[in-house]
This record gives C-alpha cells, structure tokens and sequence, in this order.
C-alpha cells in the first residue's frame, strides 16, 4: 500500500494551483491520503480560500488525475475547510520556490 500511496503523491505533485506556480501538495492543500482495501484511495483536501476561484475544478482534477493511476479503483474525495489553510502548511519547497 505504501507504493500505491507514493504513486498518489506523485501524481497530486503534477497539479498546480493556478495561481501559485507550486503544485498543491507542496502548497499544503492535501491534508490525508489514505490507501485502503480495494485500492481505494481517500483524500481530504482544502483550498487556499472558500472563495478560490478554481474551487469546483480542482478537486475534480486531483480525483480525475488520481484515477488515472493504474491500480486505483476509487477516489473519494473530501473538501474540508477545518483546519483553514494557511502558509505555515506549505513545504519548505514551496516556502523557497515564493521566496517566503
């Protein structure tokens, strides 16, 4: 399960937000991934604002992008706002790519 669980990351590494130039997972939006039974996957997420402008489109994409990886069945999906998003949630990564 840990394989599967790196390939979701790796693919969640290739979308960006689209008004940040770092891809979300080092933005700090992913906040659970978890691999069960059946090679279904859960993901809680959050968005930078309840008001982000892509807030219907991007977890469309991170699911549709998820299922694309061979061995995943499933996608479920949760948008969470609890905790809020902030900067102190972005990788190191990300904190240097904007200069924070």
């Amino acid at each position: 399960m840990g394989d599967l669980k790196e390939e979701v990351i790796k693919k969640i590494k290739t979308i960006y937000d689209p008004e940040i130039p770092v891809n979300i997972y080092d933005l700090g939006l992913i906040y659970k991934i978890e691999v069960i039974s059946d090679n279904k996957v859960n993901i809680d997420m959050t968005l930078t604002s309840p008001n982000c402008p892509v807030a219907e489109s991007l977890p469309k994409s991170v699911k549709k992008n998820i299922l694309e990886i061979k061995d995943v069945s499933e996608v479920n999906l949760q948008l969470v706002w609890d905790p809020p998003w902030d900067k102190t949630k972005m990788s190191e990564t990300a904190k240097l790519e904007l200069n924070l």
